[in-house]
């Protein structure tokens, strides 16, 4: 499986920071809020994000997390305000949240669908708490997705980590993200870390749940958008590209407009 040729992570830097600077000048907004999970798309996000000089808050949102997520999260917001006096944080324990909401709403007898929505609430009280935080401090809430996951496999909460004001890494593959932060020298307990979305509460990675790793993911990507179809590949090639669209339809209506019902003249 082949990989798109390595980018210039300098220029491409340069080029969302300015973006970033030029965005939020046109809003009119003071800065951004990022929510870090010791994952390197919020890593590489929140350096962006410092990069433009505006007020940049780190926010760490643990939900029953794991320890070695908390620390890779504190790692980085520590490394970050050390470089970028900008970057201040702040620490939001959902964790009573989480378990009072669950309290409060009926269980369900099919168990995975039971955990599924509790784990996408944990990603929606997040996302809610960015806002609240965004509102009070009169700033913008950038996104960490990155490409593979906005636009391939649809691998978010819609309006959870979906619900952002703007999406700096969006246009980059993961293997882009982890260049990116590699120039940017994020701290490498995070780039040697396997991707997880941290919603369970325990230790499965993204792989885990998708079947598949970034770097075959991308590659499915790109064959889908050279036109390519299943019965051009065989064994693991065609397992992967098969799980690549199996995803990407399953996830579509989290990546198109939402569905609009348009009255007829007659009716309207």
């Amino acid at each position: 499986m082949t990989k798109k040729n390595a980018f210039n992570p300098a220029l491409i830097n340069d080029y969302i920071v300015q973006w970033l600077l030029d965005y939020a000048t046109e809003a009119q907004v003071k800065g951004f809020v990022v929510g870090v999970s010791g994952g390197v798309d919020s890593a590489v996000t929140s350096t962006l994000c410092a990069q433009t000089g505006l007020p940049t808050l780190c926010v760490e949102l643990p939900i029953h997390q794991a320890a070695n997520q908390v620390n890779r999260a504190q790692e980085h917001i520590a490394q970050l305000q050390q470089r970028f006096p900008n970057v201040s944080s702040t620490r939001v324990d959902l964790t009573p949240v989480f378990e009072q909401f669950k309290q409060e709403v009926p269980s369900s007898s099919d168990e995975k669908a039971y955990f599924l929505s509790l784990a996408n609430t944990r990603a929606r009280l997040r996302m809610t708490t960015l806002y609240y935080l965004a509102g009070i401090h009169g700033r913008l809430v950038a996104g960490t997705g990155n490409k593979v996951e906005d636009f391939g496999v649809g691998f978010y909460t819609k309006y959870g980590d979906g619900g952002v004001d703007l999406s700096p890494i969006a246009d980059l593959m993961k293997s882009e993200v982890y260049a990116l932060g590699n120039y940017l020298q994020i701290p490498e307990s995070i780039q040697l870390a396997a991707p997880t979305d941290g919603l369970f509460g325990d230790n499965r990675t993204d792989e885990d749940q998708l079947g598949a790793s970034y770097d075959e993911l991308e590659w499915a990507m790109r064959e889908q958008e050279k036109g390519k179809q299943a019965d051009t590949f065989t064994g693991r090639e065609l397992e992967v590209f098969t799980i690549y669209q199996r995803l990407n339809r399953a996830n579509r209506h989290k990546m198109e407009p939402i569905p609009i019902c348009v009255l007829p003249v007659a009716l309207s």
